[in-house]
């Protein structure tokens, strides 16, 4: 049995999959995922908090960006902007400031992350963006 795109799906569902596997690959990308002095606990602690949240964010984006692809509902979409909102706070709330490319990528990402969804949520509740002259 074929899986079948659904119709309302657009490229921000595409990208969001794309930024997902981004953001899964950063904490070996930027070599967030072990500290790099073993004497500090808090290091270590921030270390394993951004690598998780990454790993585990993308996750789920990708999860629900797939999902939208086979069958679209607007909350999916808003979810995954709910996400990438996460991301964009998370380094103050989960500690890794310090961790400057932590700190970036899940800052960035979580912003396409959070516009794409929200740009497609946004786009199907009007009906599609429309040119006025």
């Amino acid at each position: 049995m074929a899986l079948k795109i659904d119709q309302k799906s657009g490229w921000q569902d595409w990208a969001n999959i794309v930024l997902a596997v981004l953001l899964f690959i950063t904490p070996w990308v930027f070599q967030f995922t072990t500290p790099t002095d073993t004497t500090g606990a808090s290091e270590t602690n921030a270390v394993s908090a951004a690598a998780w949240n990454a790993w585990v964010s993308a996750l789920v984006v990708a999860a629900l960006a797939a999902a939208a692809l086979l069958r679209f509902a607007e909350w999916e979409e808003w979810l995954n902007a709910a996400v990438g909102i996460w991301l964009v706070v998370s380094p103050w709330l989960l500690g890794y400031v310090a961790l400057a490319e932590a700190m970036w990528s899940a800052i960035v990402l979580g912003a396409l992350i959070a516009i794409s969804s929200s740009w497609k949520a946004l786009e199907t509740r009007s009906g599609g963006w429309r040119a006025t002259a």
